[in-house]
């Protein structure tokens, strides 16, 4: 089977085993980080607050729950501006012997890097190329598949170019692309729409957060489409509570896609976005976390899907074939 880079180097994709296809083993500020390192406590998730350095033991412990759950491999899709740090990915991986699979890219609602505004898409390419083909941060560790994101402010002219310089990355690697979508701003058909026009094959195309909505008509148009979709938020009611997301996760099976999702938390061990206070107020009010964590999945999602006639090697496909298949192509 097709080779794919891990943190820890390059395995066969047999070797992949169980996956969650989103999650993060840290999340960050990265220019406040790298000027301010001293800067304020970090939020470990479920919220409560971590002092700066602890985030390296929050990681291995969510590592080390995963790997009981029977996974074997991450997808960690920390790209720039979300704070990748690829040699704590690896320290994570080496000292617990879960795989990491990291990503290049750029992860931004709206903005530009002062850099690459005056840099047109096919700069921006040769960028997340040389994370693939070299290695990233000036290290070894290559990426195995590409990051972009459209949010609120939709798909403007900085997103556009950062999406098409993600597809034109993805024709001369071969790489995948994982989209960061905002359903409830329609960006998942644009996004798409993007991909294709610059040549990407279907398959090769996954809309992150799809699961945010329970609209059926907009996730059915996406999936017309041949993409992959990302059911992948559980534990984050504040989008789309767990009950509206098992039931739309059976309707969509029942639909006969069950081989085109993936379901994950988007949980991010340790985050820096949000100072105490804001924390506390987050673990106070309802609704807006669900028993959030890395695990989350096997025990509220999963039970749930089985009641409803899902068998366990249905269950195993999910973690296992549609992943892989997203990632190598097989």
């Amino acid at each position: 089977m097709a080779p794919v880079e891990t943190v820890t180097g390059p395995i066969d994709s047999s070797e992949l085993g169980r996956i969650l296809a989103h999650e993060h083993l840290l999340a960050r500020d990265e220019a406040v980080h790298a000027q301010w390192p001293h800067s304020g406590a970090v939020m470990e998730t479920p919220p409560h607050v971590v002092a700066p350095g602890d985030e390296y033991g929050v990681a291995v412990e969510c590592a080390k729950d995963v790997i009981a759950h029977g996974i074997k491999t991450i997808f960690d899709p920390t790209a720039m501006l979300l704070g990748r740090d690829v040699g704590f990915m690896r320290r994570v991986a080496e000292e617990t012997g879960l795989q990491v699979v990291p990503c290049t890219g750029i992860y931004t609602y709206d903005h530009l890097p002062q850099f690459f505004l005056f840099r047109d898409a096919d700069q921006m390419a040769e960028f997340f190329v040389h994370d693939i083909t070299e290695g990233c941060q000036g290290t070894d560790i290559k990426a195995a598949f590409l990051k972009c994101a459209a949010d609120e402010a939709g798909v403007n002219e900085n997103i556009e170019k950062i999406h098409r310089a993600v597809a034109r990355a993805s024709l001369r690697t071969g790489a995948p692309i994982m989209a960061h979508s905002r359903p409830a701003s329609n960006t998942g058909p644009r996004q798409v729409e993007i991909f294709l026009e610059e040549g990407v094959a279907p398959e090769k195309i996954q809309i992150a957060h799809t699961g945010d909505t329970d609209d059926l008509d907009y996730i059915q148009g996406l999936l017309d489409k041949g993409i992959y979709i990302g059911l992948d938020r559980y534990g984050l009611d504040i989008f789309l509570p767990t009950e509206k997301r098992n039931a739309t996760t059976l309707a969509l099976i029942e639909r006969g896609h069950i081989d085109r999702i993936l379901i994950s938390q988007d949980f991010c061990a340790t985050i820096d976005w949000y100072p105490p206070e804001t924390v506390a107020a987050m673990n106070a009010q309802p609704g807006l976390i669900d028993d959030w964590s890395m695990t989350m999945i096997f025990e509220k999602v999963f039970p749930v899907l089985r009641e409803n006639g899902v068998s366990d090697e249905q269950i195993d496909g999910i973690l296992t074939d549609n992943p892989r298949r997203w990632l190598t192509g097989s």
